[in-house]
């Protein structure tokens, strides 16, 4: 009797997964943005599409959180990851929407690097997300995490090449609108980084 009035068990991993592949269609679509592959508003309404659907995601997520009383890894670990990884389509989406209040429509190479590395870091995230559900292998989390890591790095180089190139050759209001979007997209890729601190924790956690 008590344990039918205990709430079902939510599938925390299956949130994690369905959170993963909607940061990578996002971090797609944002590759053919910067490629000129896609019109500007329509790759930037599609985004703003998929961070709605993340958000739902993570909103369910963190009720499930609140109502369940067993839960597969510590509680903090999920709603930090979770939380984090909605971060990194937020400042996706952020800088998108830049693009459209900014009016651009010449791409920087930067800008294609840029989304390179955030469809990378996410392609890393949702395996590692998978890999997290039952934890065989630790090494295989780890060096993903690591490649994560690496990654965040090269974003860090690529925004101090494309600032340098915006003072040297752009005019001040070039310069203020690509700061910015180059800015949020940098972030994403700190919050990218972040996710797989989180991921490494939660591995030595279970160790």
């Amino acid at each position: 009797m008590f344990k039918s009035l205990l709430p079902k068990e939510y599938a925390f991993f299956d949130s994690f997964a369905d959170h993963a592949r909607i940061l990578q269609a996002a971090s797609r679509e944002l590759l053919r943005l910067m490629r000129g592959e896609v019109d500007t508003q329509a790759g930037i309404q599609a985004i703003k599409n998929w961070e709605h659907e993340a958000d739902d995601i993570t909103h369910r997520c963190i009720d499930a959180l609140n109502r369940t009383f067993i839960t597969p890894i510590d509680r903090p670990d999920i709603l930090r990851l979770i939380k984090t990884m909605d971060d990194v389509l937020d400042c996706i989406d952020a800088g998108v929407i830049r693009m459209g209040l900014y009016d651009i429509r010449i791409m920087r190479e930067e800008s294609v690097a840029m989304a390179e590395i955030l469809l990378a870091c996410s392609d890393e995230i949702a395996l590692a997300v998978q890999e997290l559900r039952d934890l065989k292998n630790q090494e295989s989390i780890n060096k993903r995490c690591m490649t994560i890591h690496q990654l965040e790095h090269q974003g860090d180089e690529v925004l101090r090449a494309a600032l340098q190139r915006l003072f040297r050759e752009e005019d001040a209001v070039l310069i203020i609108k690509w700061k910015d979007i180059f800015e949020r997209l940098e972030k994403s890729t700190d919050r990218a980084d972040t996710v797989a601190v989180i991921i490494e924790g939660i591995v030595i956690s279970a160790s």
